[in-house]
């Protein structure tokens, strides 16, 4: 199983725990994975796939030379495109770092055993799929696309980033590594439906395999009164992890005061990266348009945003910008404390406009939360509107104000959709049982069939 980037997004924790639950379905994964920082760090692979066979690729040298992607290793390019970054995207590199790229990763899996492995389960569509259709042409190869790299294909098509001066080089050897998959795995059923005219793949190989949850991690495990409090005053006041445009962990910090919206009103919560996809502006407006109807402090908590990554407006500037008040930023944490951010929070938002799949829905489903997501992509997949949680047009702020509202403002409804949304999320995305899906699919592409 390989994983070009350093640990940071979901990808990362779909491959711990498929890699984790697949030797319950007879397959024994090693697992070769881009790493970051010493041990105990967050972006350090060995800490975060501990207990699994994986083979760490450390690009702690790479950031530290004048230009990472031509160190040795070279540290991994990127999707999105964001001005200033060591991850330069992956359309804007020309053939001699493509080919450094082949290079590496050709070394990397051939000494973690691919010549004998009896398939290669890659995440994303990366060089690493170049490195092994030339150096392991008769091992099969499982491609798993996550989203991200359908958004930077999209955008090399629609001719909205004339700038990256090879993206037509690398639109066309996506596609190859697509078609030269034995079997692709997509998200969700809008995937499943896009793909093989996006990619121009064979519908028959296509497979949907959703993302999951570790049902002994994410359980309700509700945190109330002083155990709340304590939990959100370690997090904003004593350990503060959130940081301002200046990228350094800390730099925001809150008062014992300000945790006064965090002790009985609804929290929201939402997770995950500060990229431009995911709208947090738009969520933070649409939380200052709803305050005066809120009747109460609906605190609002950003847990995620990699140090020193964002895209567009920072989460501060938006705050400044709408006049929201209640915004917090608790920083970048580890998995184990996502459980308890959201057994901390009342109801999980993520407005992102392009989610493939959602894999914080389904953890905060599994915790007993009603979610609010946008209809669209893999959201609409997993959120029963109505029924779950909340659905809204993209890009609606009026439509998630008045979301938000409902959500804050009905404990009775609130709890009913979180008590359904716990149910539903047991029944379909619980690891140990996608991975038998995952398994079968292996199976499949080992035999030819």
């Amino acid at each position: 199983m390989g994983l070009m980037f350093f640990p940071r997004g979901g990808s990362a924790q779909v491959a711990r725990y498929l890699a984790g639950a697949l030797p319950a379905t007879g397959w024994s994964p090693t697992l070769v994975s881009g790493s970051v920082g010493a041990s105990g760090d967050d972006g350090h692979a060995p800490t975060f796939f501990a207990g699994l066979d994986v083979r760490a690729v450390d690009f702690t040298g790479a950031l530290a030379s004048d230009d990472p992607l031509a160190a040795d290793p070279p540290f991994h390019p990127s999707f999105e495109d964001r001005p200033g970054a060591a991850d330069r995207v992956f359309a804007d590199l020309d053939d001699a770092a493509f080919e450094h790229q082949v290079a590496a990763w050709t070394r990397e899996l051939a000494a973690a055993g691919a010549a004998e492995a009896d398939l290669l389960h890659l995440h994303h569509l990366t060089p690493m799929n170049e490195a092994a259709a030339r150096a392991f042409p008769d091992v099969p190869v499982v491609g798993h696309l996550h989203g991200t790299e359908l958004l930077m294909l999209a955008e090399i098509d629609e001719g909205r980033r004339p700038d990256w001066a090879h993206g037509a080089e690398w639109a066309e050897r996506m596609r190859r590594w697509a078609r030269a998959c034995a079997r692709v795995l997509v998200l969700s059923e809008d995937a499943a439906r896009r793909v093989p005219d996006l990619l121009g793949v064979d519908p028959n190989r296509v497979a949907q395999a959703p993302n999951g949850f570790d049902p002994g991690l994410f359980d309700r495990r509700p945190l109330r009164g002083a155990a709340r409090e304590e939990l959100w005053r370690r997090w904003l006041v004593e350990d503060p992890r959130g940081w301002d445009e200046s990228g350094v962990p800390g730099s925001v910090r809150y008062s014992e005061d300000a945790l006064a919206a965090l002790r009985h009103g609804p929290v929201l919560l939402y997770v995950g990266r500060f990229t431009e996809v995911k709208r947090i502006p738009l969520l933070i407006g649409a939380l200052a348009r709803a305050r005066e109807r809120f009747g109460r402090p609906t605190p609002l908590v950003l847990l995620g945003g990699y140090p020193g990554e964002w895209e567009g407006v920072h989460p501060l500037g938006a705050v400044e910008e709408s006049g929201a008040e209640d915004v917090f930023l608790a920083g970048w944490r580890g998995h184990a404390d996502l459980a308890l951010g959201l057994n901390a929070a009342d109801a999980v938002v993520l407005p992102s406009v392009h989610e493939q799949f959602g894999q914080v829905l389904v953890e905060g489903m599994a915790c007993g939360l009603p979610v609010i997501a946008v209809d669209a992509h893999g959201p609409a997949t997993i959120v029963d509107d109505g029924q779950t949680g909340w659905l809204v047009p993209p890009d609606d702020e009026a439509a998630l104000a008045d979301a938000l509202v409902e959500c804050a403002t009905d404990d009775s409804e609130r709890a009913g959709r979180g008590e359904a949304a716990y149910r539903v999320s047991r029944a379909r995305y619980s690891w140990p049982a996608l991975a038998e899906g995952v398994a079968a699919v292996y199976r499949s592409a080992r035999a030819g069939t």
